[in-house]
């Protein structure tokens, strides 16, 4: 199509690319039938693209003279490897919908064929996906789900033909529709049947199916009820850790660690999934990742978990839960960033036995906390790492904390750690303004950056930094 200028009445307005399917909207507007049905159904738009006018009703009219018009064109500039648009097929209606799924109800032997026909439907745009879902389409397909039909059905994929169950293809379907909230709600205000369907499939089910069923619950516990969301039980948590675990793919670990983050505020699913294991597999997600929202994902179903005292416990049981999230801090994102410094100061407040304090200096978690202090643009994260280094570094006592199993003042040598007598105090003090003078020694010898941990943090070095961190130093001692 190089070189060839294509008549602008030809275009659609939202994609300005040649129309293959023209429709027209009540405002007198045509466009490309995709670009439309995406606009009005996908993004929930209610007016026009072009004159911005409400629109009243998403009623399409196939503009039929401007597609022939087009097929013209595009004969008669074939020799410039221009190819003639097909006709387009008529689109669907709720009452072919309707008929289809009342005989596949009526007859089960019509199961197979109804569903091969939805799946059809459903690849024909949104104004297809759109109808099935108010045609009645969504609740025959969760009935086959929750029926764990296993009658195989041939389909075609990436790889060519293949076999899957009636109940993985009905949830393939079901994904691509994009059920909304309001249909979601409705379904499991009902029964949960298909919740503990979707659950099963997490657990046994196909490697697809299972993302597929990931994303649904997601999109499910989104819209359900509060008592919904903390009724729910260990065994569905710990599956859900299980597939975080697997590493199925990208969008399996992002989906899950969504619902994840959604079900931890409530009720015990934080210690639920604790005990489920989910505090290692997370560490072990963000050594094995890169990926900046998976990371900052983990990391705020992590902050979630160390809220309670199993959680805090589990990430000082892991011997890189410490490292791994201080290295997070300036390293992926600034949200990254804040989530890591809460989960420091949860640990710092009620999990700080010595053992943890002088991993933490050994560990480079006292560098890293000295540069948010002086460099970081936020103040709740500043004040944070603020607080941490005055709380175990100014009190002339340093008190054992006892409550989760630490060096508690009773009789620490009993838990394997010294008592945190002047000397361990002084040294620690000493190894922190260590830490300082070593910041601003490297920050002056750089001029315009800092190297820490693999960590640039691109700054000026001012006089002002200087005095604050000297004037933060003498404050420690």
């Amino acid at each position: 199509m190089d070189g060839i200028e294509i008549p602008t009445h030809f275009l659609c307005p939202i994609s300005l690319q040649l129309m293959r399917d023209p429709v027209t909207i009540s405002t007198g507007i045509t466009y490309d039938r995709d670009s439309i049905e995406q606009w009005l159904f996908s993004c929930k738009n209610k007016e026009c693209p072009v004159t911005k006018q409400t629109l009243q009703d998403a009623h399409l009219t196939p503009n039929h003279t401007l597609r022939r018009l087009i097929q013209a064109w595009c004969t008669v500039n074939a020799s410039h490897g221009i190819e003639r648009i097909p006709t387009p097929k008529s689109p669907v209606e709720k009452t072919q919908i309707a008929k289809l799924i009342n005989d596949a109800r009526k007859l089960p032997e019509m199961r197979l064929k109804c569903l091969a026909t939805l799946r059809s439907i459903m690849l024909g745009g949104e104004r297809n996906r759109s109808c099935l879902e108010t045609s009645g389409a969504v609740e025959f397909l969760v009935s086959i789900v929750n029926s764990c039909d296993c009658t195989l059905l041939e389909v075609e994929s990436d790889e060519g033909p293949d076999f899957i169950t009636a109940s993985d293809e009905a949830l393939c379907i079901l994904y691509h529709i994009k059920v909304s909230g309001s249909c979601l709600k409705s379904i499991i205000s009902k029964d949960l049947a298909f919740v503990e369907s979707l659950s099963r499939v997490l657990e046994n089910g196909k490697h697809k199916s299972r993302e597929y069923a990931a994303v649904m619950l997601k999109d499910i516990f989104q819209v359900a009820d509060p008592i919904q969301l903390i009724n729910v039980t260990s065994e569905f948590i710990s599956q859900l850790v299980r597939v975080l675990s697997d590493d199925m793919s990208q969008q399996a670990t992002k989906t899950t660690l969504k619902l994840l983050a959604e079900l931890c505020p409530w009720g015990r699913n934080k210690i639920k999934a604790v005990e489920g294991g989910a505090v290692f597999v997370l560490i072990e997600i963000l050594l094995r990742t890169s990926e900046r929202r998976t990371s900052e994902l983990a990391l705020f179903v992590l902050c979630h978990l160390c809220g309670c005292a199993e959680g805090r416990a589990e990430l000082l049981k892991h011997g890189a839960g410490l490292t791994i999230v201080s290295k997070k801090i300036f390293t992926v994102s600034h949200a990254a960033s804040v989530t890591a410094v809460r989960i420091m100061s949860s640990i710092s407040k009620f999990s700080a036995t010595c053992r943890v304090l002088q991993e933490m200096l050994q560990v480079g978690v006292v560098k890293k906390l000295i540069l948010v202090v002086q460099f970081d643009c936020n103040n709740k994260s500043r004040d944070k790492a603020r607080e941490i280094l005055r709380l175990h570094s100014r009190n002339p006592e340093l008190p054992f904390v006892a409550p989760e199993g630490g060096c508690g003042s009773s009789n620490p040598s009993q838990l394997g750690c010294q008592p945190w007598d002047k000397a361990n105090r002084d040294v620690m003090r000493v190894e922190i303004i260590m830490s300082i003078v070593h910041v601003l020694e490297q920050t002056m010898e750089g001029g315009n950056a800092f190297d820490c941990n693999n960590v640039m943090v691109k700054q000026p070095f001012h006089r002002d930094a200087s005095i604050q961190a000297t004037s933060s130093a003498s404050r420690l001692q």
